[in-house]
């Protein structure tokens, strides 16, 4: 069965029914008095019945009628409080949303670049709540681009068309090691260095995989692997362990307080990574929001600290 009438033509039965004129009714709803009719007939037609006798000194409600109104008041008081519920949750929903940050993240840079930014927000914000996503590069990309999130810090510059990268530093890649490794004897260590090490790096398809990939491919050097790994930080165990050695971001280590991990400066080729601030084109921030990226970007270390650590 197809409902083919509508709030609109229940609240002028109802007015109509209550001020028992049709001309009283199209005043208060601020209609024609042709409207209001237009609609009093629609309503009857819809439900088979008519609803009001009319004659040329008053407008008398049928039995039906009478039976209609406990159910049409019910019905529009109804719509009514869904409306006004709604707009409060909206209203609701907003305020929170200004006062809620969500950023999305590479995992590597929480310790040594958010961390230090939140200490220094919390302090001006400590209402605002904070959702942070840790995440690959890429799917730090698509948070931004789908606008899951307010904004990104990552590593890959462009990934998606609709967003723009806000470069805060350059990271180099640095050499993990167990503490007693004969290489820790070295100020730094060229990458050919590695063939006879048991070398742990990441998965082919993560960003730092393709920076080395590259580097050493436009430096002719060949490298072997032993273990792949998905995370920096799974890297970081495995050589706490005495497993291998790993080129990982510096700033990967700088949360670490394992003192069977140490690492020195890659060269021979140096690689590095861009870290940078991931907008959506076009998306205007919150005033939290663009706070965040101020503390953000004043607290990314300096390429001095960032090379001797």
């Amino acid at each position: 069965m197809r409902i083919n009438y509508d709030f609109n033509d229940l609240e002028t039965f109802l007015a109509v029914k209550e001020t028992g004129s049709f001309q009283l009714a199209a005043s208060r709803l601020n209609l024609s008095q042709s409207s209001v009719t237009r609609r009093i007939k629609k309503l009857e037609e819809a439900l088979g019945t008519s609803l009001f006798e009319r004659t040329t000194r008053d407008v008398r409600p049928t039995l039906a009628a009478k039976r209609l109104q406990l159910r049409a008041e019910a019905i529009v008081q109804d719509a009514l409080e869904t409306t006004r519920a709604m707009r409060d949750e909206s209203a609701a929903y907003a305020y929170q949303r200004a006062r809620t940050v969500t950023i999305a993240s590479i995992p590597t840079v929480v310790d040594a670049l958010v961390s230090p930014a939140l200490r220094t927000f919390r302090a001006r914000h400590s209402g605002v709540r904070l959702r942070l996503m840790d995440m690959a590069a890429n799917e730090v990309a698509e948070a931004v681009a789908q606008g899951d999130a307010d904004f990104g810090i990552c590593s890959i510059p462009m990934l998606e068309p609709v967003t723009e990268f806000s470069l805060l530093l350059n990271e180099p890649l640095v050499l993990a090691m167990p503490a007693d490794h004969s290489l820790t004897a070295r100020d730094f260590v060229a990458w050919t260095e590695l063939a006879e090490e048991d070398l742990i790096l990441p998965a082919r398809g993560t960003g730092n995989r393709l920076l080395i990939d590259e580097a050493l491919a436009r430096n002719s050097i060949p490298v072997r692997w032993k273990y792949q790994v998905g995370r920096s930080s799974t890297a970081l165990d495995l050589v706490a362990n005495g497993i291998g050695v790993a080129p990982l971001p510096q700033m990967a280590l700088s949360g670490t307080h394992n003192k069977s991990v140490c690492w020195r400066i890659m060269k021979a080729p140096e690689v590095s990574r861009p870290i940078g601030l991931l907008s959506r084109i076009g998306h205007k921030d919150t005033v939290v929001a663009a706070d965040l990226k101020l503390a953000i970007s004043g607290a990314a270390p300096s390429q001095a600290k960032l090379s001797h650590g």
